[in-house]
């Protein structure tokens, strides 16, 4: 193979190596892009370059990302995640493991309304886990129950990393969406089941509310309550994922609806303050422009990487192992595994899936499926050390007695489960593909 052949592969290596030294990772992927540009195609890749970039900022499938962020951004400041976790706290409480597993449910409804990692894991940080250590629950499950619900938000649809991937894919958001809600639902279940089979073999782990701490509510009182606080959160969930899965708005205006209604949920609670309001639109510009400043920097990768023929040498290389499909499946996913470790969802999407996707479609399996198995895949980097995101979360809001070591020690369970959920969705593709078929057969 001549040095010209291999400059893809010298590309990506050194890209790779500059990631890890500790380079940012927009402006690493951007002047990687530059230097291997120029040097294989002179100022000619700058003629390419700025129409490959208007074509992707003008994607209106994008404009989901920033309505979707502030919609969750806003629910954070709009206490129904305090009142989430106190009304859920009093229901399941009865039972071992009862505060852990109102955490998940509020980790899935959470999910299917904001969908942001960060405010979820730091929000039931701040609030669930000092009530739970002071009521003797072992640090470990309470710290990997939290970060593992807490990212229940990048499958259960409204997802912004499945508007990624199927932007990436070139598949439809609200099929993504639709083949995403049952393994995100399986991921809950599997939480629930594992705290409730923890909790029955080991009661001193996550011990009951003491029956005096109950007595001062009523059952009509908490059914009041519970009704109160999960309305809201439902509601906006049916008049945002409806509309998607029954055809009524395309996932952009379905992302608007859900901006506007979690506005209107913060004058409900009472919330709502212009200062607030400028806050929320601070940090939705913020988180933004970082998904938007990458993209261009993996516009301009993939530009020079294609260029210079990468795709076809990876093509190439894996039709010469003459490798089963599924093997080379199982070898993709294995990778995306692996990157998770070390790299944020964004950066796996934007520079890694471009790359794999095509393979993965040339082989005959179906991108709907596969982006719902990759979805899954890449919620699994937010719990993974030594850089899942989630852990970082919950460590900047848990109190000293919290060690670094508690979390990750409890969040290995969860990540077996997630690996769990992976196999059965692989297994059974039904799962992914069932739902988007009846709906829009």
């Amino acid at each position: 193979m001549t040095f010209t052949e291999l400059l893809p592969a010298i590309m990506f290596l050194v890209f790779t190596i500059l990631i890890l030294v500790g380079y940012p990772i927009a402006f690493t992927i951007a002047a990687t892009a530059l230097g291997f540009g120029l040097y294989a195609f002179g100022l000619n890749f700058f003629n390419l370059l700025p129409l490959r970039v208007w074509g992707v900022m003008t994607n209106f499938t994008l404009i989901a990302v920033p309505l979707f962020v502030f919609m969750g951004v806003t629910l954070e400041r709009s206490g129904i995640a305090e009142d989430l976790l106190e009304t859920m706290g009093l229901v399941f409480g009865r039972i071992a493991g009862g505060i852990a597993v109102s955490v998940v449910i509020v980790g899935a409804l959470l999910a299917a309304s904001t969908g942001i990692v960060g405010a979820t894991v730091t929000t039931m940080g701040l609030i669930a886990l000092p009530t739970m250590v002071r009521r003797g629950y072992q640090k470990e499950l309470v710290s990997g129950v939290i970060c593992a619900s807490g990212t229940l938000g990048q499958i259960i649809p409204p997802s912004i990393v499945l508007v990624l991937v199927g932007d990436i894919l070139g598949v439809s958001v609200g099929d993504l969406f639709l083949g995403a809600f049952i393994p995100g639902v399986t991921l809950a279940i599997l939480y629930t089941l594992y705290v409730l089979i923890v909790s029955f073999l080991r009661p001193d782990l996550a011990p009951p509310i003491p029956r005096e701490e109950r007595a001062g509510v009523s059952s009509r009182e908490l059914t009041l309550r519970v009704l109160k606080v999960l309305v809201p959160p439902l509601a906006l969930m049916v008049a945002v994922l409806g509309s998607i899965f029954f055809g009524i708005a395309a996932p952009t205006e379905a992302a608007a609806m859900g901006a506007s209604g979690a506005l209107t949920l913060t004058l409900v609670y009472r919330k709502f303050s212009w200062t607030m309001l400028q806050q929320t639109m601070q940090t939705t510009a913020r988180l933004t422009s970082l998904v938007f400043i990458i993209l261009v920097g993996a516009t301009a990768f993939g530009l020079a990487f294609r260029g210079m023929g990468g795709d076809t040498l990876i093509r190439n290389f894996i039709e010469h192992l003459a490798l089963p499909p599924m093997v080379v499946f199982a070898s993709v996913m294995g990778l995306v595994f692996v990157l998770g470790f070390f790299l944020d969802y964004i950066e796996i999407a934007f520079i890694h899936l471009p790359i794999l996707a095509p393979i993965l479609t040339s082989m005959g399996f179906d991108p709907i499926w596969y982006g719902v198995v990759l979805g899954v895949n890449l919620q699994t980097s937010f719990l993974t050390p030594p850089f899942g995101y989630a852990l970082f979360y919950l460590r900047g809001v848990a109190p000293p007695d919290v060690t670094t070591g508690h979390i990750y020690r409890g969040i290995i369970p969860f990540v077996v489960l997630q690996l769990i959920g992976l196999t059965l969705v692989v297994l059974f593709p039904a799962m992914a593909t069932w739902l988007p078929r009846a709906v829009f057969r």
